[in-house]
């Protein structure tokens, strides 16, 4: 989803480099691969086509940390807005009875 990040730290003999991988549009994900040694970071579209990748050997990488986009219930939720799944009408305005058709 637009907005997920994946920051690799990697020792670079001595000093540490930061490296950034996020998804830069809409439908995209970030995916990390650990194959034969090496650490795989990858922007792909939403029909799994690469769009960027980034390598690493393993053994240089120090920390690899994840940042998910926030959903959008969560961002309903910490804003104090009632989510789509709890409507309740308010006690001030409840429904009158219906009248039964005679």
């Amino acid at each position: 989803m637009r907005g997920d990040t994946v920051e690799i730290v990697v020792d670079a003999g001595g000093e540490t480099k930061t490296y950034e991988v996020a998804a830069t549009r809409a439908g995209r994900r970030v995916e990390v691969v650990n194959r034969r040694g090496m650490i795989e970071v990858s922007e792909l579209t939403r029909g799994g086509t690469a769009v960027r990748t980034a390598r690493f050997m393993a053994s240089r990488v120090i920390a690899l940390v994840e940042h998910p986009a926030p959903r959008r219930g969560a961002v309903a939720e910490e804003r104090g807005a009632p989510s789509g799944r709890d409507r309740r009408a308010p006690a001030d305005r409840e429904r009158a009875p219906r009248r039964e058709a005679v």
